[in-house]
């Protein structure tokens, strides 16, 4: 008696071997397999891993759970590309174009007060947003400023300028110190010590200029700035000569040049320098939720003091 073949035709009556195809393409015969998932996959999609080839998913996957690369305090790596400055710079050039547009044809580009008539005079811009305690703009006029309520002006303030000369000085030492700072920093981490820092000068311009006294610049953050590449360098262990000198030449700058507001450059460096103290000096495993934290109490203690000398300005 002649013996049938099984049910798929070989020769014991088992099933004939089939050769695997792709999971993506089930045209495709292959006998590769992906080493992570085992799941067979042809030319098209192999990718190259460390051993062997990995699919299209697994390797998604991996990359998903990858830790991306973060700065020595606790930044992205994004920050070596600078558009946190590149956007302060454009956001302050802006400022100026609409504060000269809101001119009119006056003094504010050049033609002011302020260093042999370089800087330029105020405008409506600048009227309206530079850090003004409690004052009016005519006699007898309604007080305006930030004990009226125009808190803004805390934030405004660090965004305008009076005149070309003003803007250019301020923006290329941003240029200068912001760039490496950020790239050091992380974007996010950057962004608020430049905030927070120029915050701190101009609660500073209210808590110690005159009542009708305007003030205006980037250079409350810019002092800052500079105050935060001091305790940064020194914590990485690195040579802070090069600093200090320019650092005290702004100081007398400060403090020679008329028209410039002291109180905002003092607490600007003063805020940089405490930023700079908790961005730097946090402990590693708790870093980030420590620097919200320290970032926290110095915007609590702006605060309090903006109220306090609110309460003395209107009690």
């Amino acid at each position: 008696m002649t013996e049938r073949p099984g049910p798929a035709g070989d020769a014991t009556g088992g099933p004939v071997p089939t050769t695997p195809v792709c999971y993506r393409h089930s045209d495709r015969e292959t006998y590769v397999r992906c080493t992570r998932c085992d799941r067979p996959i042809c030319p098209e999609c192999m990718r190259e891993a460390s051993v062997g080839h990995q699919c299209p998913e697994c390797v998604n996957e991996g990359r998903r759970s990858v830790r991306p690369a973060r700065t020595a305090f606790g930044g992205g790596a994004a920050g070596r590309r600078g558009l946190v400055t590149r956007t302060l710079i454009a956001l302050n050039v802006l400022a100026m174009v609409l504060s000269i547009l809101s001119d009119r044809g006056g003094d504010a580009m050049v033609g002011g007060s302020g260093l042999g008539g370089l800087l330029g005079g105020g405008t409506p811009l600048t009227e309206w947003g530079a850090v003004l305690s409690y004052a009016s703009y005519v006699p007898f006029g309604e007080p305006h400023g930030v004990a009226a309520g125009e808190w803004y002006r805390l934030v405004t303030a660090m965004f305008l300028h009076y005149g070309l000369v003003h803007l250019l000085l301020n923006m290329w030492a941003l240029w200068v110190l912001g760039r490496d700072l950020e790239a050091l920093l992380g974007p996010l981490r950057f962004l608020g010590l430049y905030l927070v820092a120029g915050l701190g000068g101009n609660v500073a311009a209210y808590l110690f200029s005159e009542p009708n006294a305007a003030s205006a610049g980037a250079s409350t953050a810019i002092f800052g700035l500079f105050a935060a590449v001091f305790v940064i360098m020194r914590r990485l262990g690195r040579d802070t000569s090069a600093i200090v000198p320019i650092l005290v030449i702004n100081l007398i700058f400060t403090f020679t040049v008329p028209n410039i507001s002291i109180p905002g450059h003092i607490g600007g460096l003063l805020t940089g320098a405490a930023m700079g103290l908790v961005l730097a000096y946090a402990p590693r495993m708790r870093r980030s939720v420590f620097q919200a934290a320290g970032t926290a109490v110095i915007l609590v203690a702006l605060l309090g003091l903006v109220l306090v000398r609110t309460a003395m300005l209107t009690g």
